[in-house]
């Protein structure tokens, strides 16, 4: 650890001594009640300094000795936008692992180097934005529609999934300390929120309460009754009429009275203005920051908070609001430590040798090998001998550094493109070729074809093709996007596909690898492809993984956690919220690849699936065991899914729903029982009036290696078990 910065640490708990014990008021007492420390700290303060604490950017109030500090900060895949950290893959390629104990693992790390960097910004006294410990991470809005840019932020489109790699996430960021929270995540953006990206400031999702349990809010409860997780951020548009950050049934009724969150509610960044610019709900910024202050919104990120002086002289709120409000804000602070002294939060001495130490830049490698989609493998082509005599590296995204860092990112010294991560694994005698050949979304200025020759005269060519953040992204981000960040166009830009074609028609051997954080309709891609990988963004060792993966270094184990449909003419409305139509669980179209599916380099086979009852009551649990083995080549890893279908319900419910999944690494040869255990919670179903409810029938169990779709066995998935049981 750095001198300068021991020091500096010293330095500050000799001064905190200094001041004497006339000095330290009840609240900096680490040793009181936190409800104590809260309402001491609250009686303190003017209500100038209250309003000032409601702010993103709160104020210092010097006479308290409490520094100003900025809640705002971002680590969606690795400490984001302040400077050096390590970066992971993309949040929707995490969830294609279908791994939570590696998402906890990744986490933590994050967490660490959350630390790290804000000891070494607070001993210098640097405090503005991106600096602090709350952040707002996760986002856990269910990736509904594939036109929308920010699903690439998301766990993808299932609720049990999303609820269950996000409570791994939080319960990982914020550490297990019985007294202190280490880092402090956020549940975002609550709660039916995903595009359209144009319209987000005005737009008013209208949904069944059905759907509004079913699909849009397990994620969220989970991640508040499992995870207490310390934030809860409200979206931009209007829920059925009201705006989310300001909206008595979620934030009211189910937030704070169903679920019993204990957290603080803060309002997505400048969204209390849609209510007089966008959704023109009131007229004046005095009248937007009272009624989001009446309904709980605890902290504002933007420009309206400071009318609420002017709001209270009007008597559009109260100073009582005010102070219930901080109430329920400042515990996050005091959890965090904030207000105890220099040296006594069991955090202070994270240095910042921990900033992108090497055990997390290898994690970052690990979870994107894991993350890693194998889609197709003609003739087991893949993977390739690291000693072939050619290899030609194509295609856009190849040297691309964007489509390593996706969206809210950090930066590392040592991003590793695709192309230097193929350079890398092979062996000197390989002679490489690299020509970028076409550009991102739009034809060749110059016709000339200087670059699809090299096909003809390769052993293999690996194309690199996709896209990036600058296609699909968050509404002013995506720089080329007409759209705002969506793409209306779920194919690959024309321009790729051409080019592709063209290589195809000299390629001995085509690989295709193809960036993006969402789906990608490109039936004619697998056709033309011999072999073919969805990287998603996969941070900054992504180019290295790619290789591993190419290469053998690691058999591909990554599962799409959306499904990908052949065309956009498959997919409803993109306004339209109702689920009817949408992801595996309801759409009635053939995809073109399954929720759940991933090849690999060896075989799988599922076999002797077995209940531990034909008839359920209420209050039993059911026990399902299936065996898996490897019937390949190589030792390998398998996400072993548990879907079941109800088979007599009153109403519409999902042909499918995912209850349990359990990765499991077989060696060659080898055969695994797996066992997954079923409540009774497993098998409510969610009337029209958004109650779950217990009704009798029969169900089906399918347990395989993706959802239970006939296009698995036609892709080259293994065939999955079903049995059915009945609930008396």
């Amino acid at each position: 650890m750095p001198i300068k910065y021991l020091l500096s640490k010293v330095f500050i708990l000799l001064t905190f001594m200094a001041l004497g014990q006339e000095r330290q008021f009840p609240f900096q007492n680490p040793d009181l009640p936190l409800e104590e420390r809260v309402e001491d700290l609250i009686s303190r303060m003017t209500l100038e300094e209250k309003l000032g604490q409601l702010m993103y950017t709160a104020d210092a109030i010097p006479r308290l000795d409490i520094p100003e500090y900025n809640w705002w900060n971002e680590c969606l895949h690795g400490v984001a936008r302040n400077g050096r950290a390590t970066v992971f893959p993309q949040a929707i390629g995490m969830a294609a692992t279908f791994d939570t104990d590696l998402v906890h693992k990744v986490a933590r790390v994050i967490s660490t180097e959350a630390r790290a960097k804000y000891n070494s910004f607070s001993s210098q006294g640097y405090r503005g934005r991106y600096q602090g410990l709350t952040f707002w991470t996760p986002n856990i809005n269910i990736f509904r529609d594939p036109r929308w840019g920010r699903g690439q932020e998301t766990y993808g489109e299932d609720p049990y999934l999303t609820s269950r790699i996000g409570v791994s996430f939080v319960k990982g960021l914020q550490g297990d300390h019985p007294k202190y929270v280490q880092a402090a995540g956020c549940a975002k953006h609550f709660a039916v929120h995903n595009g359209p990206e144009a319209t987000r400031h005005e737009f008013d999702a209208v949904v069944s309460q059905k759907d509004l349990w079913e699909t849009y809010l397990p994620a969220f409860e989970a991640l508040v009754i499992e995870a207490k997780v310390e934030g809860v951020m409200g979206a931009y548009n209007l829920t059925n009429g009201d705006p989310c950050c300001a909206h008595p049934y979620l934030m009211r009724d189910i937030l704070r009275k169903q679920w019993e969150f204990n957290g603080y509610f803060v309002s997505d960044c400048w969204a209390l203005v849609d209510f007089y610019n966008g959704h023109k709900l009131v007229e004046t910024p005095e009248e937007a920051a009272a009624l989001a202050l009446n309904h709980g919104c605890n902290l504002n990120c933007g420009s309206t908070y400071p009318s609420l002086s002017v709001a209270i002289d009007q008597g559009l709120t109260t100073e009582d609001e005010v102070d219930r409000n901080l109430k329920e804000l400042l515990p996050t602070r005091f959890r965090l430590g904030l207000f105890d002294p220099p040296g006594s939060v069991p955090f202070d001495t994270i240095g910042t040798d921990m900033i992108r130490h090497r055990d997390h830049v290898n994690l970052s490698r690990k979870v994107a090998t894991e993350s890693m989609v194998l889609l197709k493998n003609k003739n087991n082509l893949l993977p390739l001998q690291k000693d072939l005599s050619s290899i030609y590296v194509c295609g856009p995204m190849a040297t691309h550094a964007q489509a390593l860092l996706a969206n809210y990112y950090g930066v590392s010294e040592d991003m590793a493109t695709f192309l230097e991560g193929v350079t890398g694994a092979v062996s000197h005698s390989t002679k490489i070729r690299y020509s970028q050949s076409a550009l991102l979304d739009r034809k060749n200025i110059n016709p000339i074809d200087w670059f699809s020759q090299y096909a003809e005269i390769t052993d293999v060519t690996i194309a690199f093709v996709g896209i990036s953040q600058l296609i699909e992204g968050e509404e002013g981000e995506s720089i080329a996007s007409p759209t705002k960040g969506d793409r209306m166009d779920i194919r690959l830009p024309q321009s790729q596909i051409d080019f592709l074609k063209l290589i195809r028609s000299k390629a001995r051997n085509l690989v295709v690898v193809i960036t993006s954080g969402s789906a990608i309709a490109c039936p004619e891609i697998y056709e033309m492809a011999d072999a073919l990988i969805y990287a998603w963004y996969p941070g900054e060792q992504g180019g290295r993984a790619a290789a591993d993966i190419l290469f053998g270094d690691v058999t591909p184990s990554g599962k799409l956690p959306i499904t990908v449909p052949y065309a956009i003419e498959d997919l409803p409305p993109y306004e339209d919220y109702a689920m009817e139509g949408r992801t595996y669980r309801y759409t009635e179209k053939a995809p073109l690849f399954p929720f759940g599916f991933g090849l690999s380099y060896t075989d799988f086979e599922y076999s002797d699936l077995k209940l531990s009852k034909e008839q359920v009551s209420g209050s039993e649990n059911l026990e399902v065991s299936v065996l898996v083995a490897n019937n390949g080549s190589r030792e390998g890893q398998e996400v072993v899914q548990l879907y079941i279908s109800d088979l007599e319900s009153s109403v519409d419910l999902p042909k499918y729903a995912l209850k349990r999944f359990q990765k499991i690494n077989i060696k060659q040869g080898e055969t695994k029982e797996v066992v997954f255990q079923l409540s009774v919670e497993d098998l409510k179903i969610v009337n029209e009036k958004g109650e779950k409810e217990l009704e009798k029938g029969f169900f089906r169990v399918f347990v395989g290696g993706a959802s239970p779709s006939a296009r698995v066995a036609e892709l080259g998935g293994a065939q999955f078990e079903s049995s059915e049981f009945e609930l008396k």
